[in-house]
């Protein structure tokens, strides 16, 4: 074989072994570790309201503050996505929350967490209203998230906790 030809052979041999190296570290590196799965907890109340009635209730994304028991103020900062700052009765616990979607006609809108006391990424709750006749309708809350590791149980119990409490005041305030 030529010199040329040696050179260009050893070349592709470097070229293959640094492949192979890369995928090697690749695989040590990802070995054992697993993307962390995601979370929902989903709740859902009956109300004696037209969805109408509840979503005008409801439907505002500062609208919180006048039906969760747990929170006393809402503030907006009037950027389109709106950002929600959230802060409780007690004044101890703030959450602030961007509004990622919305659909009036569907009577729902979804958000994610900026920041947040709960132990979590990638948070994104959905509150929708759906008729179920002319004088009932189902308020649903659901929240997809990531849960920090060793904290899924008090995620999930959190969420809960936040969302039947919210549901519960909702039932109270359009009860017959």
């Amino acid at each position: 074989m030529s010199k040329l030809h040696l050179r260009l052979r050893s070349a592709k041999l470097v070229e293959a072994a640094t492949v192979i190296a890369a995928i090697g570290t690749l695989t040590v590196l990802s070995a054992g570790v697993s993307p962390a799965a995601a979370s929902e907890v989903t709740r859902s109340a009956e109300v004696h309201a037209s969805a109408s009635d509840v979503w005008s209730a409801i439907g505002g994304f500062c609208a919180i503050k006048d039906w969760h028991p747990a929170i006393g103020t809402c503030t907006e900062d009037g950027k389109t996505p709106p950002t929600r700052t959230l802060v409780t009765k007690d004044g101890k616990v703030t959450f602030v929350e961007t509004q990622v979607a919305r659909d009036e006609a569907a009577k729902t809108y979804s958000y994610n967490f900026v920041s947040s006391p709960f132990p979590v990424s990638e948070y994104v709750g959905t509150i929708t209203v759906t008729p179920k006749d002319e004088t009932t309708s189902t308020i649903t809350w659901h929240g997809v998230y990531t849960a920090n590791a060793g904290k899924e149980k008090d995620a999930n119990d959190a969420f809960a906790s936040v969302y039947e409490a919210g549901l519960a005041a909702l039932q109270t305030r359009f009860a017959n």
